[in-house]
């Protein structure tokens, strides 16, 4: 396999501005090409896909290389193109495995599109021997890989840490065989593990599913989700440094996993439990090496606004001289404390997730916020002179009417008056907010709710703009609610919706034409409120929350209006 000139100069430019990557000797390790569905830029910012990658490598016997979604030029001479890993160029069909890093739905044509690219098969029962195994890992396919199950050879469900030494030993500890004796062994002996092939799925004819069963007895019937029990006896922080990503000046550390409030929509939220905190003595080397590489301190985490040390860590850091970048804040963490810190660290936006802007609706969602844990945030930035503040809402949440879009602008509004009262008139300089459509995700009480037709969501993100149009130092941005039906489709359909998938890929991504080709009816899987009792596409999965928990919460959130 030859590739151009200007293809591999690509790979060297890009190695070449990195630190601590890993380039092992192409020999008798087991190859892994790790692949991320998105531009280099956008991969290299995700911690998960690092720590993957660094994972692999410190296997001995284990060599791990990188491949992303290729740039826009090389997509136009695709038939002359062929995808090759980062560190030595090799075509990713010469890896003896080709794992996929997914953590949003979105990305999922993208990865037929590599497949292609690759020249491998795209379905799995069309790759022989003489291919890698394909395989897949992150949140997305943890919550519910049955979209991409035709393409996929295994799954591996849960947490890295817990999963891949195990997986990895069993893969090195013989001679390869055949891919099916592989298979069935991995199924058999590892935890987490989920082969599609090796499971038979029954529907009725309205398309519901009456089964979900292993095709021999010694497989599992229930694939249960792996998670690090003490995420202390070991660091997740950034291994490869480059200026050449969305979060180039910041070094990621992980302070935590899972999350205990149990916000009802939220996926990460329930599938990601129990919450687990890293101790500020466990973090104190990784600062550290944050702050002699002069980057800010990116700090990582489900719930990192309820770490209990939270202050002392941010405090470490800047007493020797450190940044601190900090996502989206609690609301009702914020002390006066953790203000005066985002002042001093320089950080010139503080930023929220109210979510909703009505109580009954905050209570619905179990946000478990009210006006007055917002108005008490808006008197602790003004008091430090912080005046930009990003607030992120959602629309198309269940129960949700007109009044709850009108209380987006009245509370906005509220914020601005409240904020002049108390700044002798400064308030924000920009008070900007982020509208984002509430998409139904597998594994929370929300599973069983339709998504909101395209229409509303557009009218609804109409008034709010039109709302606050005389609000000069107020911004409005907004998804595109088009693309979110997709996003509905591939996060809540069965193996039927991969079709769709290899359909539109074949119409090069025209979804609509794909719509009217294929007889699937898509409105099944996003506009239809399923019921309690029928089994879900992810069923078979034990992601550690009880189904009957689920419905209970489900239930008593329709309670509240």
């Amino acid at each position: 396999m030859s590739i151009s000139w200007n293809q591999k100069k690509r790979c060297l430019d890009l190695l070449a501005e990195e630190q601590n990557f890993t380039k092992k000797l192409w020999g008798q390790s087991l190859k892994i090409c790790l692949a991320y569905p998105n531009d280099y830029h956008t991969g290299m910012s995700n911690l998960g896909f690092q720590t993957i990658y660094s994972l692999i490598n410190s296997h001995p016997k284990c060599l791990c290389e990188r491949v992303f979604y290729p740039e826009s030029e090389y997509l136009s001479t695709k038939n002359a193109f062929t995808l090759v890993s980062i560190e030595s160029q090799h075509a990713l069909a010469e890896f003896d495995i080709l794992a996929f890093s997914l953590s949003f739905e979105n990305d999922y044509p993208r990865i037929l599109e590599m497949l292609a690219l690759s020249k491998i098969p795209l379905k799995a029962t069309e790759r022989g021997n003489g291919y890698p195994l394909v395989a897949a890992g992150g949140i997305a396919v943890t919550l519910n890989p049955e979209p991409l199950a035709d393409f996929f050879d295994l799954f591996l469900i849960g947490e890295g840490e817990a999963i891949l030494p195990g997986f990895l030993d069993l893969m090195t500890s013989a001679p390869m065989r055949k891919k099916e004796e592989f298979l069935r062994e991995i199924q058999k002996n590892i935890a987490g593990a989920y082969v599609p092939s090796l499971y038979l799925v029954t529907t009725n004819e309205d398309g519901r599913i009456v089964s979900h069963d292993p095709l021999k007895a010694d497989y599992p019937t229930k694939i249960v989700r792996q998670w690090v029990h003490d995420i202390n006896v070991f660091t997740t922080e950034q291994q490869i440094i480059t200026k050449n990503t969305e979060l180039g000046n910041m070094y990621l550390i992980e302070v935590s996993r899972g999350c205990g409030r149990g916000c009802r929509f939220c996926a990460a939220g329930f599938a990601c439990r129990p919450v687990r905190f890293r101790n500020f003595e466990m973090l104190k080397p990784s600062l550290l090496t944050a702050i002699n590489q002069n980057k800010a301190v990116g700090l990582v985490g489900t719930a990192v606004s309820d770490h209990p040390e939270l202050v002392s860590i941010c405090r470490f850091v800047m007493d020797r001289g450190g940044r601190i970048a900090l996502g989206s804040l609690r609301m009702d963490r914020l002390s006066f404390e953790m203000a005066s810190i985002l002042k001093e660290s320089g950080i010139e936006t503080a930023t929220f997730g109210p979510e909703a802007a009505s109580q009954t609706l905050r209570d619905v969602i179990h946000k478990g916020i009210n006006d007055e844990d917002i108005f008490s945030v808006v008197d602790k930035l003004m008091k430090f002179d912080i005046d930009k503040m990003k607030l992120y809402f959602m629309v198309g949440l269940p129960t949700e009417t007109a009044e709850d879009i009108e209380a987006i602008v009245s509370l906005v509004k509220k914020i601005q008056h409240r904020a002049r009262s108390i700044s002798k008139g400064k308030g924000f300089r920009m008070l900007t907010l982020s509208i984002n459509q509430f998409i139904p995700k597998a594994a929370t009480p929300f599973q069983w709710h339709p998504l909101e037709s395209t229409a509303v969501v557009k009218k609804r993100i109409k008034n709010i703009k039109e709302g606050l149009r005389t609000e000069k130092y107020v911004r409005v941005n907004h998804d595109l609610p088009k693309w979110n039906y997709l996003q509905a489709l591939l996060a809540l359909g069965d193996r039927k919706v991969g079709k769709l998938l290899l359909a539109a890929h074949r119409l090069n991504n025209n979804w609509a034409q794909a719509f009217r080709e294929m007889n699937i009816n898509a409105d099944f899987y996003v506009y239809r409120r399923k019921d309690i009792d029928e089994i879900l596409p992810w069923d078979f999965i034990d992601h550690g929350v009880s189904k009957t928990f689920l419905i209970n919460e489900y239930l008593r959130s329709e309670k509240i209006r």
